[in-house]
């Protein structure tokens, strides 16, 4: 009785550490990102940036175990010597927003931004270290509005703020041994309507490498942007690592996607992150709704054909699919949905191990 009384106790702790991650990250970027499209909206100077205030409220409200594995889950270390970061083969495959609770063998990483705070990221590291995962940190508190001038536009002054508060907090050793896989500078910059009308200028990202390379000289940074928008600027990367490749069906064909976005990263010398949206980039006929009205999730057969597509390059230096939170656990615990996806976690094991720093 005592012993089914302390398993009921664990499987409460986890389900509750889960959903208190997922509903904190679901405020991280509200907006799908399965629009993502390029546009000629001339850029401007980031003139009106003031100061982030403080946020004091970051460490009171932000649970300090969120990533941590939970003590006495025999799940929790399930497959970690076999994903070990400094040894594991191939490429990582995860998915935005899990916790450390949900990555396995299949699932070898995740993106966390909203619910890393200074004096938390440690342990979230370590936890996730303990998984064996690849981490991608986003440091600039999640959403978009820490972000933003008044008018909605994107204020660089702000985001140094933010990742400023970091300065202090030792990542070298997860950075050196492979849990940080790199820093998620800033989603979407090509999307106009997402920054007050005007795109985040390349320039602009290669500024925000820089600034991040200043602070961390050896950790990975990335946008989520294709390079072929990257490759569009005239201007030369040399502390901006790598672009992304999200696919959503609507992008047309993905083979012939991925290869002209590797074709462009290859050019401006980028490494390329590929991934799926798997809750709203699907063609329908999964009938499984998506989180944005006329959306769906991709199919089991989706995933794999899109999936497969994607890492049939070499190049990929990552896949990450988008996302774990809103319905995720529900969707990713039905039995096709997991085959499709261990099944692409065993070719991002059997891919070359490609860094994303060309």
């Amino acid at each position: 009785m005592l012993q089914r009384v302390c398993t009921w106790a664990r499987i409460q702790l986890i389900t509750i550490a889960a959903l208190t991650f997922a509903a904190g990250c679901a405020g991280d970027d509200k907006l799908s990102p399965s629009s993502e499209s390029p546009t000629t909206t001339p850029a401007t100077s980031d003139s009106s940036a003031a100061a982030v205030p403080a946020d004091s409220s970051v460490a009171s409200t932000v649970p300090s175990d969120s990533l941590a594995a939970v003590p006495g889950d025999s799940t929790a270390v399930v497959g970690a010597s076999a994903i070990a970061s400094g040894t594991q083969p191939g490429i990582v495959f995860g998915s935005w927003f899990m916790t450390a609770v949900d990555l396995s063998s299949v699932h070898t990483g995740t993106l966390v931004g909203g619910l890393i705070s200074p004096t938390n990221i440690l342990t979230l590291l370590s936890g996730a270290r303990a998984k064996g995962a690849r981490v991608v940190i986003k440091l600039c508190m999640g959403k978009d509005s820490y972000v933003k001038n008044s008018d909605g536009t994107f204020s660089f002054t702000k985001w140094k703020a933010l990742v400023d508060r970091y300065r202090t907090v030792n990542l070298g050793s997860y950075i050196s041994d492979g849990t940080i896989l790199g820093h998620f500078l800033i989603d979407e910059p090509s999307r106009a309507e997402r920054w007050g009308g005007k795109v985040i200028p390349q320039s602009t990202l290669e500024a925000m490498a820089k600034y991040s390379k200043q602070i961390w000289p050896s950790m990975t940074t990335f946008v989520r942007v294709v390079p072929s928008w990257l490759a569009s600027a005239s201007i030369s990367y040399t502390y901006l690592d790598a672009g992304w490749l999200q696919y959503t069906h609507n992008k047309g064909d993905v083979t012939k996607l991925v290869a002209s976005e590797v074709a462009a990263a290859k050019n401006k010398g980028l490494g390329l992150v590929v991934g799926l949206n798997v809750l709203d980039g699907g063609d329908g006929s999964s009938g499984i709704r998506g989180t944005l009205s006329g959306k769906y999730a991709m199919s089991a057969s989706e995933i794999k054909t899109y999936g497969t597509a994607l890492l049939n390059q070499s190049y990929a230096c990552g896949f990450y699919n988008w996302t774990y939170n809103y319905f995720g656990p529900t969707y990713y615990a039905r039995s096709d949905i997991q085959a499709a996806m261990a099944d692409l976690s065993t070719k991002a094991k059997n891919h070359v191990r490609t860094s994303c720093r060309q």
